[in-house]
């Protein structure tokens, strides 16, 4: 297998100063997020929305790569253009998402599985051919009473590791996304304890498929309080515990860690990034994988309305300013009323 190629996208992926906007929201979620400002979920509406996103003037210059969904990857602009050309046109990297969503575990209540190893070599081959050069799979992994089990954690280690290194042999860079959920009730040091075990698997899994770690990037949760908790960390606990983890658990060859935003504000999820960037020197490129963060304030302004088109790519483009930003650790909370200009 030829590497080379997987190497310079992961590493064009993780480009300083970029990051990837994730809109791979299955039908389920991106009718929430629609619904949110009640728009109905028509493939129209969906349609429209992304091409809001897509077509940002200077998006290429935060945003190196987005994560697409099934019928997103199929879909055009109003002038007739695909959205890989949209994407491709900007210098911006299509990749998309190939699991089938996480199901419950057989035997092992509260826990999931993430479904989608079947038929994923004949998928991966068709969408490297309608232009995707990365792909992504989430497992989830639930903290509770007596959760998770080894099982759950070694389970869907092994099918991140089976999917990484089946994009490898179809010439895409597997972004491998090892979700540790911050609902409920624990403290930020049972989310550490977690998410250290969840990563020693998944990377124990990686080697034992013979998956390149050159040609991946890893896409965890930062390390938090959980939701409901009524001690929650401060952005610098966050930061520093979160590189702390990585550090034992991350190899150095590793090109970038790309954090999911997972339930946090879009100003949470800039502070914790742009906290941990000011640490220092580390082996990795820490940046983002944003969905919810980046796309919060482009519903609000959108609204649905055609007439809020240029309104709500401003906000999208401010948002990614900011996170382009964080990843120099030279965010200000003062970024956040001032214009990207």
């Amino acid at each position: 297998m030829k590497t080379e190629n997987l190497e310079s996208v992961a590493r064009k992926l993780v480009a300083p100063g970029k990051g990837i906007l994730a809109a791979d929201e299955s039908s389920g979620t991106i009718e929430k997020r629609l619904k949110s400002i009640n728009v109905p979920s028509t493939e129209e509406n969906r349609r429209m929305y992304r091409e809001i996103l897509f077509t940002t003037d200077g998006a290429g210059d935060f945003i190196s790569g987005v994560i697409l969904f099934d019928e997103t990857i199929r879909q055009k602009t109003r002038d007739g253009r695909s959205f890989v050309e949209v994407l491709e046109q900007q210098g911006i990297v299509p990749g998309i998402k190939v699991d089938k969503g996480a199901k419950a575990m057989a035997n092992f209540p509260g826990e999931k599985i993430t479904e989608g190893l079947d038929g994923l070599r004949e998928r991966l081959t068709e969408y490297r051919q309608l232009g995707a050069r990365f792909a992504k799979w989430r497992a989830v992994i639930t903290i509770g009473d007596g959760i998770p089990t080894r099982t759950c954690i070694d389970s869907n280690a092994e099918a991140l590791a089976r999917y990484a290194a089946l994009c490898q042999e179809g010439d895409l860079v597997p972004i491998v996304e090892p979700e540790v959920l911050m609902d409920g009730t624990h403290t930020m040091e049972r989310h550490f304890e977690v998410t250290e075990q969840t990563l020693r698997s998944v990377f124990d899994s990686l080697a034992e498929h013979r998956v390149v770690l050159e040609g991946i990037l890893l896409k965890p949760n930062m390390v938090l309080s959980g939701k409901e908790s009524p001690q929650q960390a401060s952005v610098q606990e966050v930061a520093e515990a979160t590189v702390r983890c990585l550090k034992r658990v991350v190899p150095a060859a590793v090109p970038g860690i790309v954090f999911l935003s997972g339930g946090q504000t879009d100003q949470q999820a800039t502070e914790h990034l742009n906290a941990m960037n000011r640490l220092g020197d580390l082996p990795w490129q820490l940046s983002f994988s944003y969905g919810r963060a980046l796309q919060a304030p482009v519903l609000k302004a959108w609204k649905g309305d055609a007439a809020n088109f240029t309104a709500a790519q401003t906000a999208f483009h401010h948002r990614a300013w900011c996170n382009s930003k964080a990843r120099f650790g030279k965010y200000i909370e003062e970024m956040e009323t001032a214009k990207a200009a």
